[in-house]
């Protein structure tokens, strides 16, 4: 079974040990892409042209039990080949490397059944979900090798994407790298009146994009030195939905793709070859008030958003992503521009900042009647700052070359809750950032609104329902939120930088949220 090695090893760690401790490079495993709902023959995958079907995660549902939705789970190690023919040994939610997609609906009850068949423990958070301390899955919900966590909650989200990830203690990192992680779809009624491409795996696409190492023997790495603690692991390939080079056989006008930064580190600029329209329909916690026509969306680790693509011309279309090297670190040079292909980057450092790299080849069948996406989407108010009864301040810093990650001057620590928080109340947090490099914050148990950057009015993708920030260099992020149940004085809830290394290495605090 995979045992993912420790972040908190001695850096600079020498490569070639480093490697062989991680265990990443230990065992072999025949080739499994997530299967979708119209299952991919598996000799398709290596097709002549070096594209591969895009995999889609099967849909699971689980089971209606005395009113209740029941999901049976388990968290599972397994292989997968990132270069044909090379095993890489990895983890997964019911399969060998990432897991399926979570359906469920608004207001359900939902009650999960989630055993650990790894050698290690390990923990799953409910990314983006308002639900008790206890079912959170932050890193105070353990799952121990061989034991059962059945966690259970109202489904109090707007429809949207979200997902589920490992969050455990100083491991998070490793174990969301080698696969720990699945999309969750929550539907309401609200969203289902408007029509919205909603067929899953036809024109209702997750896309989990994410970089990864690959070494010269085609082994999937997860390095450890000085340089990923303080800029996070930046892979040097990248695959979606677990596919590299993915290639989508669309059959209809239009396509609403909902996109999932599932990467440890790496921001992306999305857009269309060509500087072709999108329209942006959603953010993380669900529609905006309208589209919006945009030609690039930037999403940080742990960011969704969701865009509708016209293919009533019937002509093929290529969504490309750039890594922002102004949001992602004092120290990353810039690459040489490099188009196509899922490589990113030339050796392990996996930096490349500034090239240019394919995330999916969407080939229509043919043309067709182009469809009209609503001019109203979500009923929403804008942010009313004068409601808060209270500021609270964040500042995120990294101390002198990254060795002292800390929020507010403190590293994480189990045994400190760093702010009690009323229930019911509002309030606004500002996310200060100390340090020369952009951090995405994430608040558990919140879908909060931005009320300004430095006193301007936020972009699109920020006007909705948000629970992951981008707090860019030397600027403040305001934001409105309130818990709005869930009390527990005891066990606490995160706040943290979703660049997975940082919030291993210390950039995370803890909150309660309390009777008034």
């Amino acid at each position: 079974m995979i045992r993912t090695p420790p972040i908190t090893q001695a850096f600079p760690v020498d490569r070639r040990t480093l490697i062989k401790s991680a265990g990443f490079a230990a065992a072999g495993f025949a080739a499994f892409p997530l299967a979708g709902c119209k299952a991919q023959d598996a000799s398709m995958l290596d097709s002549t042209d070096g594209s591969n079907p895009l995999a889609i995660p099967p849909l699971q549902s689980g089971e209606m039990e005395q009113g209740a939705r029941v999901f049976r789970l388990s968290l599972t190690p397994g292989q997968k080949e990132f270069v044909p023919g090379v095993a890489s040994p990895t983890i997964g939610i019911d399969a060998p490397y990432l897991g399926p997609t979570l359906e469920m609906r608004r207001g359900e009850w939902v009650q999960f059944h989630i055993d650990n068949k790894l050698a290690e423990g390990a923990t799953v958070h409910w990314h983006g979900f308002e639900l008790p301390a206890a079912a959170d899955g932050g890193p105070h919900q353990l799952i121990r090798p061989g034991e059962r966590w059945s966690p259970s909650f109202e489904v109090r989200q707007r429809a949207s994407l979200y997902w589920c990830h490992s969050h455990l203690e100083r491991e998070a990192g490793p174990q969301v790298y080698a696969g720990l992680a699945a999309p969750i779809y929550v539907r309401d009624d609200e969203e289902e009146r408007l029509d919205l491409p909603s067929d899953y795996g036809v024109d209702d696409i997750p896309l989990i994009v994410q970089d990864r190492v690959i070494d010269g023997s085609g082994r999937l790495v997860y390095p450890l030195s000085m340089h990923t603690r303080m800029m996070g692991v930046r892979g040097n390939r990248i695959f979606v939905n677990g596919t590299e080079n993915a290639v989508f056989d669309a059959q209809t006008g239009q396509l609403r793709l909902r996109i999932l930064n599932g990467s440890n580190a790496r921001f992306y600029d999305f857009s269309l070859e060509g500087d072709r329209s999108m329209q942006l329909i959603a953010s993380d916690g669900g529609l905006l008030d309208r589209p919006h026509i945009v030609r690039s969306v930037r999403l940080a680790p742990g960011e969704r958003a969701q865009v509708i693509i016209d293919l009533s011309e019937g002509r093929p279309l290529r969504l490309l992503a750039t890594s922002p090297e102004s949001t992602m670190g004092m120290m990353g040079g810039r690459g040489r521009g490099m188009m196509g292909g899922g490589m990113m980057g030339r050796g392990n450092s996996g930096d490349a900042s500034g090239d240019v790299f394919q995330i999916l080849d969407i080939r229509p069948a043919r043309s067709a009647q182009p469809a009209r996406v609503p001019t109203q989407l979500a009923s929403l108010a804008p942010p009313d700052p004068s409601s808060a009864v209270r500021t609270r301040r964040f500042v995120l810093d990294m101390g002198m070359m990254g060795g002292g990650m800390s929020i507010n001057g403190a590293a994480m620590d189990m045994n400190v809750i760093n702010e009690r928080v009323p229930v019911g109340q509002w309030e606004i947090w500002e996310i200060a950032n100390a340090s020369m490099m952009a951090h995405p914050f994430h608040i558990h148990n919140a879908q909060f609104r931005v009320i300004d950057r430095d006193g301007r009015a936020p972009p699109p993708l920020e006007t909705s329902l948000k629970d992951t920030v981008i707090v860019n260099p030397r600027e403040q992020v305001r934001l409105l939120l309130r818990f709005e149940e869930h009390t527990d004085p005891d066990l606490p809830y995160m706040y943290h930088c979703h660049i997975l290394e940082h919030e291993d290495a210390g950039m995370m605090g803890q909150f309660v949220v309390v009777k008034s």
